[in-house]
């Protein structure tokens, strides 16, 4: 049986190691080289088995989170990278397993090896020979079994390592969602779908007013149908406003029920729909990826303690997990119980501004029919002004159109006045002419005929003086002569001479004055008379 010393050399960048090893069916090689590049503790291992002939060949790489080594002290977290060769062992074989580290930092110790083994052996007989034999064979099984614990811990750190990489690609494949976006998505979407039923239920109430304003409006047309049974009215009426608060009270409690109902069935929705996002966000960062490595295991191994320790591993970060998780959806359920507390202040704020609407409408509609009785008690009392002054003015306008035909008659008549007045005057003008030239041919033969009478008195009479009566001089007692008449020249009076020109003047100041007025009769008329 031939026999290879172990050689095992390790240089880490900070906590890493390399190993190699084959096992063949009566020869023992182990090799331990420089060990990939790795920045924070990393190892690779390779292992050649030939037991009984057949061949297997396991290799393992990958990422260790931590690690434990018995008597080497091999410990660390980090990558490893592996590079170099493998063989495959006959009867005969060894591989060899290089890389290349960062740095040197504590490894795998050297194992340190009786020179006097490297020597010849001497053909003579020695009497240590045999202890010297027994020693190395103990020595030898102690570094087998040690080595395989080493080879069984490798393993499964590399399974370790192994499922740790799968992992950790699984994890920068799916990207985690943004905390608190689904539920600000879910929050916003509820917000939304509140704000529409605020603007359907604003929508009804316009609605349910105008039906209001027409059912009050049938109100008091039934209340005119109904005034001349007063009596009956009043005890309907009393009957009707009590049966009315009842059924407004009725309905409005069955209206908040519904209300109350409809919002506690959505906050469970929505409740519902938060919990089973958040369980599946915890369910997505709690799932745990199950690697399955084949590997043969030929050396009995403390699995138990193996176990134990990652048991208590993976109980630690469970309940690390749980308490973070615990602390962060305690907040978030304050914080929802914050946002529900501010979301119902609201609605009841809501619903007392809804409420003091409904108040201000019903006063602002009874305002609104008062005010609509005021208007039309107006427009009657308008109408009836108006017919009144229609009246009034149709009499003003009869009125208005007999003065004025009464005044177009006047008018008439005052013409017809005025063209007699002037043809009376145009004929007065002529009798002033004509009485001035009767008047001036009166005065000359009255002079001629007083000379007359002068001079046959004096022929007949003798010379006495006599006064007539009528203030005559001393020939006024002579005989009238046949033909004279009594407007002849001797029974003229002196008084009645007259310019021609004062009458017609006197006569002219006259005539354009007020019609109707007649002249006074001259001298000359008188005399003629």
């Amino acid at each position: 049986m031939s026999r290879q010393a172990p050689t095992v050399r390790s240089v880490l960048g900070r906590r890493g190691f390399s190993s190699a090893s084959e096992i063949c069916g009566r020869s023992f090689a182990a090799s331990a080289c420089q060990p990939a590049r790795c920045g924070a503790g990393a190892y690779s291992s390779r292992s050649v088995c030939n037991l009984g002939g057949s061949r297997r060949i396991s290799y393992v790489n990958g990422v260790c989170g931590t690690g434990c080594f018995g008597d080497f002290g091999f410990g660390g977290v980090g990558y490893g990278g592996v590079g170099g060769r493998v063989g495959l062992c006959g009867p005969r074989g060894y591989s060899i397993i290089r890389g290349y580290p960062d740095r040197k930092a504590d490894g795998i110790q050297g194992i340190c090896i009786d020179e006097r083994l490297l020597k010849p052996l001497c053909v003579g007989v020695d009497p240590l020979e045999h202890e010297i034999r027994c020693q190395e064979k103990e020595q030898i099984k102690t570094l087998n079994t040690q080595f395989a614990c080493f080879i069984d811990k490798v393993r499964f750190l590399e399974q370790q390592n192994k499922v740790l990489e799968t992992k950790w690609g699984l994890l920068q494949q799916y990207v985690l969602p943004k905390k608190g976006k689904n539920l600000e998505l879910y929050f916003e979407n509820y917000i939304c779908d509140l704000r529409k039923r605020l603007d359907c239920l604003l929508c009804e109430k316009q609605k349910l007013g105008s039906e209001e304003c027409a059912t009050s409006q049938l109100v008091e047309e039934f209340k005119c149908k109904y005034e001349e049974e007063i009596n009956r009215r009043t005890t309907v009426e009393n009957e009707f406003v009590a049966l009315k608060k009842d059924a407004d009270c009725i309905f409005l409690n069955k209206e908040e029920l519904e209300v109350k109902v409809d919002l506690l069935r959505r906050q469970l929705e929505l409740l519902k729909c938060v919990f089973e996002e958040e369980r599946a966000q915890v369910d997505r960062q709690l799932c745990d990826t199950s690697v399955i490595v084949k590997m043969d295991n030929n050396r009995d191994l403390d699995m138990e303690s193996i176990i134990k320790n990652v048991e208590c591993w993976y109980q630690e970060i469970a309940q690390k997990s749980k308490e973070e998780v615990d602390a962060f959806y305690q907040t978030r359920f304050q914080e929802l119980q914050d946002k529900r507390g501010k979301y119902c202040d609201d609605l009841q704020s809501n619903k007392c501004e809804i409420s003091e609407l409904t108040r201000m409408i019903q006063k602002l509609q009874c305002e609104l029919e008062n005010v609509k009785k005021q208007v039309s008690c107006l427009q009657t009392s308008i109408c009836d002004v108006e017919q009144r002054g229609d009246c009034a003015l149709k009499d003003a306008r009869e009125k208005h159109v007999e003065l004025q035909n009464a005044l177009q008659k006047a008018k008439d008549e005052l013409a017809c006045m005025l063209r007699d007045y002037q043809e009376l005057l145009n004929v007065k003008l002529a009798l002033d002419i004509e009485i001035a030239t009767y008047k001036t041919l009166l005065e000359g033969e009255e002079s001629r005929w007083v000379l007359l009478s002068e001079v046959s008195s004096s022929r007949i009479l003798p010379p006495r003086v006599a006064t007539a009566p009528w203030g005559g001089g001393p020939d006024a007692t002579a005989p009238r002569t046949e033909g004279s008449a009594p407007g002849a020249p001797g029974s003229i009076p002196r008084e009645c001479t007259a310019k021609p020109g004062a009458s017609a003047a006197k006569t002219g100041d006259s005539a354009p004055g007020a019609a109707g007025t007649q002249p006074a009769p001259s001298s000359a008329r008188e005399t003629r008379a």
